[in-house]
């Protein structure tokens, strides 16, 4: 059985090889349960890959999900943008469908020249057209999931997710916990940070299962600058507060590594979360 968190790279392991289609033998070698397929920078999977994707993640039990491209902006003021976003999203639905993925990961947008009210609203109105075409289409298998973004200039603060979350029935959020750091300047300074981010997600949504994202970031006035390993100390935010926090409130989670280190870095996490328990 599962422990309640379970660990996995965001993308292809550091020193594997081999195709990121087929990479979940190895990462369910290492000792590792979840992984997130990269493409942020365009999906390209077409249906036979996902395909085998699909069947070797059954076979090793690993639980994947899905980053959809970065450049996708649902609250873009030009409707050229907004229309080539929610086609983006269509085809990351499709893809998520043939590789099983539990969860599509997705940046929202961006604030641009409108007020954080106004894109949040674009955004809700984009993701409707979303919905109606994926019915059109006869695309039903899927689990849409806004990530808290990094960027101040970015729309996903933690309760646009939970907005947007709690506004439609296929979504569920992706809280990234370096991400609210950097857009914090330094949100997480004690363990009862990260319990006031569960109280929010708690009064504001009915999770199962949290996805999650996790790595050391440094920042700036603007938010997020850049990832850092686990080893790198003088970034925050502390991982071992997270972990205490999810084993004394009995929270199911998949946390995705972002640092530069990706699988090896998962596996330290796994091993100080199991010191935990």
């Amino acid at each position: 059985m599962k422990p309640n968190v379970i660990f996995g790279p965001a993308g292809r392991p550091v020193d594997y090889k081999g195709s990121a289609y087929t990479a979940c033998g190895y990462i369910a070698n290492e000792g590792l349960d979840a992984y997130e397929y990269q493409a942020g920078r365009g999906l390209r999977i077409g249906e036979k890959s996902a395909n085998i994707l699909k069947e070797d993640s059954i076979k090793e039990d690993i639980l994947v999900s899905l980053h959809a491209p970065y450049y996708i902006n649902l609250s873009a003021v030009d409707d050229k943008k907004l229309n080539m976003s929610i086609e983006v999203m269509m085809k990351a639905a499709q893809a998520a469908q043939w590789m099983g993925a539990y969860r599509i990961v997705f940046h929202p947008g961006y604030y641009s020249k409108n007020s954080p009210k106004e894109a949040l609203r674009i955004a809700k109105k984009s993701i409707n057209t979303l919905l109606s075409r994926l019915d059109e289409e006869g695309v039903s298998e899927y689990t849409f999931a806004p990530e808290t973004t990094g960027k101040r200039s970015q729309l996903g603060n933690i309760d646009e997710i939970i907005e947007i979350c709690s506004s439609f029935d296929c979504f569920e959020p992706t809280i990234d916990f370096a991400h609210i750091h950097a857009r914090g300047r330094g949100y997480i300074k004690k363990k009862e940070d990260y319990n006031c981010i569960f109280s929010k997600l708690e009064d504001g949504l009915d999770i199962d299962r949290l996805h999650c994202h996790f790595t050391r970031i440094e920042y700036t006035k603007a938010g997020e600058r850049r990832h850092h390993t686990f080893e790198e100390e003088e970034y925050g935010p502390e991982l071992k507060w997270l972990l205490e926090s999810f084993i004394e409130n009995d929270w199911k989670a998949t946390i995705i590594c972002e640092t530069p280190l990706l699988d090896q870095d998962a596996l330290k996490m796994k091993n100080l979360y199991e010191s935990l328990l």
